[in-house]
C-alpha cells in the first residue's frame, strides 16, 4: 500500500539468524589467504585492490538495501545482499591480512608490537561501530545511507594508502 513496513517480521524472508555466522567466518578464514597474497605481491597493492572491492561492493549493498527497502516483495533481495554481504566480510579479512603485513614492513622493529595492537583496537571497534552505524540507519528507515558511508570511507582509505604506499614519489614502495 506504499508504507514502508520494515519493522515488521517479513514472514517470507528467510531466517537470518541462520546465515547471520557465514560472513564473520568468511572474514576470518580468508585472513590469512590476505597475508599470503601480500607476501607475493606486496600489501600495499593488495589493500589498493581490496579497498576498491570494497568500495564498489558497500556502494552496491547500500543499492540493494535501498531497493529491497522500497519493495513490496523485499525477500527477493535477500540473496543477492546476503552475496554482497558476505564479500564485504571476505575482503575486509583479506585487506585485514594486507594490513598486518605492511605493518611489519613499515615500522621499525620495536614498534611493530604497539601498532598492530593499536591496529587490533581499531579493528575491534570497526566490528562495534559498523553493527551500531547500520542498526541507527535501519531505525531511520535509510539502511543504505550507512553503506554509503561505507564506501566513502573506504575511498579515502583508498586515496591514502596510494598517497603513502603507491605513488611515485612515496616513503615506502608496496611495502
Amino acid at each position: 500500500n506504499g508504507v514502508l513496513q520494515h519493522t515488521l517480521a517479513n514472514p517470507n524472508a528467510p531466517p537470518v539468524l541462520a546465515y547471520a555466522w557465514i560472513g564473520p567466518f568468511v572474514g576470518a578464514a580468508v585472513r590469512p589467504i590476505g597475508g599470503w597474497i601480500s607476501d607475493k605481491w606486496g600489501g600495499s597493492i593488495v589493500t589498493q585492490w581490496i579497498s576498491i572491492v570494497l568500495v564498489i561492493a558497500s556502494a552496491v549493498t547500500g543499492y540493494v538495501m535501498f531497493l529491497a527497502y522500497h519493495s513490496a516483495t523485499p525477500e527477493q533481495y535477500f540473496f543477492m545482499f546476503m552475496a554482497l554481504f558476505v564479500l564485504l566480510f571476505a575482503a575486509s579479512g583479506i585487506g585485514n591480512g594486507s594490513t598486518f603485513r605492511t605493518v611489519g614492513f613499515v615500522f621499525d622493529k620495536d614498534e611493530r608490537g604497539p601498532v598492530l595492537g593499536w591496529t587490533s583496537a581499531v579493528a575491534a571497534y570497526g566490528a562495534f561501530i559498523a553493527p551500531v552505524l547500520i542498526g541507527e540507519q535501519i531505525k531511520a528507515g535509510t539502511p543504505q545511507n550507512a553503506f554509503y558511508g561505507f564506501a566513502v570511507f573506504y575511498a579515502v582509505c583508498l586515496v591514502l594508502n596510494w598517497w603513502f604506499y603507491l605513488r611515485k614519489d612515496s616513503e615506502f614502495k608496496n611495502p
